[in-house]
């Protein structure tokens, strides 16, 4: 697939519809897919946009890193592996301090740093059957996306704690009582987002604008945050756990 298809941007009036589009591997993490989505995230016509709607095509939102790209560039894995985090890192900061509002419409799994897009987000609507698990202490990676630099600021520290310890894998519901989902509906959440970004999109766009700046302050300690992360990552997928886990994962769940 060519850079360009690995997200898409689509116009409905003054809404852009901004789509995740590797299905076949999940939507699974790659620096060309990431280095996409920031382009259109900064591209002048979605910034201009009243609302931005972040989906995703094929059977997952997106499922963190892709573990063969880290597999394949394991000669160089540091490098790869600072190069994916920061793309991962820009993103999150671009949804962050978008003009629009941001809201994201969330099927099938979310894991690893793909949780960051909708830590990003101002309106996380997800299908019933959603499940988000972190995965870091079964590959034996460090936090990212967000993990640890957005998630305690919504959950807080305890509960973010024993969901990465614990590796547990939270549904809708769950993520709705905590606070990471603002609706739960049982089917069409593409559907969902678009009347949602109608709403929003009525009202005056230079409202929304200036409020989501008075609530997205401390920008500066939030690239600090996602800067430590990003180096802890580097620091722990280089070491043996890390490269041991990632055959492990593969053969398992790949059959490599």
């Amino acid at each position: 697939m060519k850079n360009d298809q690995l997200v898409t941007l689509r116009f409905q009036d003054n809404i852009a519809i901004v789509s995740l589009n590797r299905p076949a591997r999940h939507n699974a993490l790659v620096p060309e897919l990431l280095s996409r989505l920031v382009q259109v995230l900064e591209h002048q016509d979605c910034q201009a946009a009243a609302v931005v709607i972040l989906r995703a095509e094929g059977p997952s939102f997106s499922t963190g890193g892709d573990l063969s790209g880290f597999q394949n560039q394991s000669a160089s894995i540091g490098t790869y592996a600072r190069e994916l985090v920061g793309q991962l890192n820009q993103v999150i900061l671009d949804l962050y301090t978008h003009p629009a509002a941001i809201v994201c419409a969330v099927h099938g799994q979310v894991t690893g740093g793909s949780l960051g897009f909708l830590l990003a987000a101002d309106r996380v609507i997800m299908r019933r059957g959603v499940t988000i698990t972190p995965y870091y202490s079964v590959v034996g990676f460090s936090p990212d996306g967000g993990w640890t630099a957005l998630l305690p600021d919504i959950i807080g520290r305890q509960q973010t704690m024993h969901w990465l310890a614990g590796n547990v894998s939270y549904d809708a519901d769950t993520c709705k009582s905590l606070g990471l989902a603002q609706q739960v509906v049982d089917n069409d959440c593409d559907g969902a987002a678009l009347r949602w970004a109608e709403q929003v999109a009525e009202k005056q766009s230079g409202s929304v604008t200036r409020t989501r700046k008075l609530l997205n302050t401390g920008i500066g300690a939030l690239r600090q945050r996602l800067e430590a992360e990003r180096e802890s990552f580097v620091s722990q997928v280089q070491t043996q756990q890390a490269l041991d886990g990632i055959e492990f994962f593969l053969r398992r769940h790949e059959n490599v």
